[in-house]
């Protein structure tokens, strides 16, 4: 590729972008003076030009790092280039966060710049006493310190950790979007963080593909490349369904298309698509053809990725402007509205209606990230199956039935009904967690996971780490030994259940976001540890003979039953300011309501777990079948030879007897 091509690409991103901004600004009226309260010019054009390269710089950043942990090799000069590049596109990120930093304190204090004391004061204050100004420090902070360990950082652990870390630095900015403390908050919260993330990989790892294009040794441009694009899909995926979610919650209808708001999300989602179909020709045709034609196909190629870098650049200038567009729909927070319900004040969102017998089917409330999780898992899992079979492997129908049955059930649970609530009933929050705990760990664990993806996913001899070279340092990890052994499991999978409910992490997980994510994936984790230990087929450490596998079951029905009866014989109500404070006018009171959950957690966490010993004892007898049918063939082979070892040695024990 020419020097030239090189600095085409990354230079149409931010020319665009800037250009794509500055017309999308007029179109969504963002740069128009407010009636009220006008900060001026400069900060009406200065905040989104600031902020969109607060976006372009996370991306340059995160994109690099997952390409980085993903696809670069520890022993080649790719890797040394790739984290330079990830530093000096982190402290372009700092720069540009505090910048925004500065531009959003502005606009919001409407105050003029001077460099006296009062200024001093404001800033500070605005910077440690208000939501939005701890979220842009927080943010510039993490991408300094991102940026410093950039430097330092060569272990591949330490450097997943990093990356983690950068992708955090996106979620406090994404609280402070549109519709931030309005109805359909955490809604808006998931799909604005999944939309980040996503396209900050996608473009970021684009991004760091042309700057490394001097460093990739021949050969090795093909390679990288297929393992970005399949990077690039599954983010395709998660951008395009969180824009959609976003735009559902800010368009409230589609006559809100015709409004500046409208027309910018059309943009956008015209870019989206574009995107897309660059995708398609790139691992259609693009990779496959530069394994065999590279020289021909390389020049190509670059030009290929100045012209999406191009319509990336749309994207992201209209994604600024879009962030400075009144919606369609009124974002009005709870502490605004005259009137409040004790449901709006507590949870930001109206109470739902009554809970009928109806209602558990035709009630739902999706939750983006979990929605994805769950088809995610069942694309990937058919597609492993697929593969299998093409090359004349097989793989059991039932394995495939129980895991997809474990994703739908997981998807109701998180998306449904009981998602819906479970805010307002602890009925409905027990019965999510019992079923997560149990019953979706039941179908999901007899699936075999791990077992299909060693199997289906090709084995990397470059020195990288894949998701199969990831499973099986994950598999064989001491943590993992400890974790996975079959009384920590259970220790795990039964005493979290008082540690949980008995302490403050009930009220965290009940009333924040991030709580409610924890619990979900905590429960569903030591719930399947649990299940795998006592009927697992993938491969585990220290597994437990039949008998005692039946003895742990019947202790954590015990315990199980132990629990249920504390919570329907407490005379006090759990989270009284919460579950008692709903002022809800349907439905069990809250001292009945919480009888039925200790119900639930007796009976729900019963039958599963009779349904796991009943599934032991079969294995038990199959084992011993199975154990009977190897003798006899050995015996059939060798003659009996281990009977008449056994009989001679009798027969010499006795004469030794009488000899004595």
């Amino acid at each position: 590729m020419p020097k030239l091509t090189r600095i085409t690409g990354p230079a149409l991103l931010v020319l665009v972008a800037f250009a794509s901004l500055l017309v999308a600004l007029k179109l969504g009226g963002a740069a128009d003076a407010p009636l009220v309260v006008d900060p001026g010019e400069v900060v009406r054009y200065g905040l989104p030009m600031a902020k969109m390269l607060n976006n372009i710089g996370a991306a340059a950043t995160i994109g690099t790092l997952a390409l980085t942990c993903f696809a670069l090799a520890r022993d080649r000069p790719e890797f040394d280039r790739a984290l330079d590049i990830a530093a000096g596109a982190a402290g372009f990120w700092a720069v540009a966060s505090a910048v925004t930093t500065f531009f959003t304190f502005l606009s919001v204090a409407n105050v003029a710049v001077t460099f006296d004391d009062q200024f001093g004061r404001t800033l500070a204050f605005f910077l440690t006493d208000t939501e939005l100004g701890n979220a842009w420090l927080i943010t510039t902070l993490i991408a300094a310190a991102v940026t410093v360990l950039c430097f330092v950082v060569r272990n591949i652990w330490l450097l997943i950790g990093v990356t983690l870390l950068a992708m955090g630095g996106l979620i406090p900015i994404a609280q402070q979007g549109h519709a931030a403390g309005a109805s359909g908050h955490d809604a808006a919260v998931t799909n604005l963080a999944l939309h980040l993330v996503g396209a900050s990989v996608w473009l970021g790892g684009l991004l760091a593909l042309v700057l490394l294009r001097s460093t990739l040794e021949n050969g090795r441009l093909g390679v990288v490349l297929a393992r970005y694009s399949t990077l690039a899909i599954v983010c395709f995926v998660v951008v395009g369904v969180s824009g959609v979610g976003s735009a559902a919650l800010r368009l409230g209808s589609w006559s809100s298309l015709t409004t500046g708001y409208g027309v910018l999300v059309l943009i956008k989602t015209f870019a989206l698509v574009a995107l897309g179909l660059f995708g398609v020709v790139q691992r259609r045709f693009l990779v496959a053809r530069m394994a065999t034609h590279p020289k021909a196909t390389t020049r190509l190629f670059w030009w290929f990725v100045s012209a999406e870098l191009a319509f990336m650049g749309l994207a992201s200038g209209v994604a600024a402007a879009l962030g400075r567009t009144a919606t369609p729909v009124e974002q009005v927070a709870t502490t605004d509205l005259a009137d409040p319900t004790p449901a709006e004040i507590l949870t930001e969102e109206l109470l739902p209606p009554e809970l009928t017998p109806i209602r558990w089917i035709t009630e739902w409330n999706p939750d983006m990230l979990l929605a994805l999780i769950c088809a995610f898992g069942v694309f990937f899992y058919l597609a492993g199956v697929a593969r299998l079979r093409r090359r004349g492997d097989r793989w059991s129908a039932g394995r495939t039935v129980s895991w997809i049955a474990g994703m739908v059930v997981l998807f109701y649970i998180t998306c449904g009904a009981p998602n819906v609530y479970e805010e307002y009933l602890f009925s409905a929050h027990m019965l999510a967690h019992m079923a997560l705990g149990m019953v979706v760990p039941v179908l999901l664990v007899p699936g075999a996971p791990v077992t299909l993806a060693l199997r289906a996913i090709h084995k990397r001899t470059d020195g990288t780490r894949g998701p199969r070279e990831w499973i099986m340092i994950l598999v064989h990890s001491g943590y993992a030994h400890v974790i996975s052994n079959p009384i920590v499991s259970a220790v795990l999978f039964a005493g979290s259940l008082f540690v949980f409910y008995y302490t403050s992490l009930f009220s965290w997980a009940t009333t924040t976001h991030l709580g409610h994510y924890w619990m979900i994936v905590h429960f569903l984790i030591v719930g399947y540890l649990f299940v795998q230990s006592m009927i697992g087929i993938d491969p585990v450490k220290g597994r437990l003979p039949y008998p005692m596998r039946l003895l742990v079951l019947l202790a954590t029905m015990a315990f199980h039953a132990f629990f249920g009866l504390s919570i329907m014989t407490s005379t006090g109500l759990f989270l009284a300011d919460w579950y008692g404070a709903m002022g809800r006018t349907w439905g069990a009171t809250p001292m009945a309501d919480q009888y039925a959950a200790g119900g639930i957690a007796w009976s729900v966490g019963e039958i599963p777990t009779v349904s796991l010993a009943i599934a032991v004892a079969i294995m038990w007898s199959r084992s011993d079948t199975r154990e009977a049918k190897r003798k006899d063939r050995k015996a059939d082979r060798d003659d009996d030879a281990e009977l008449k070892a056994y009989n001679e040695n009798l027969e010499a024990l006795a004469r030794a007897d009488r000899g004595h």
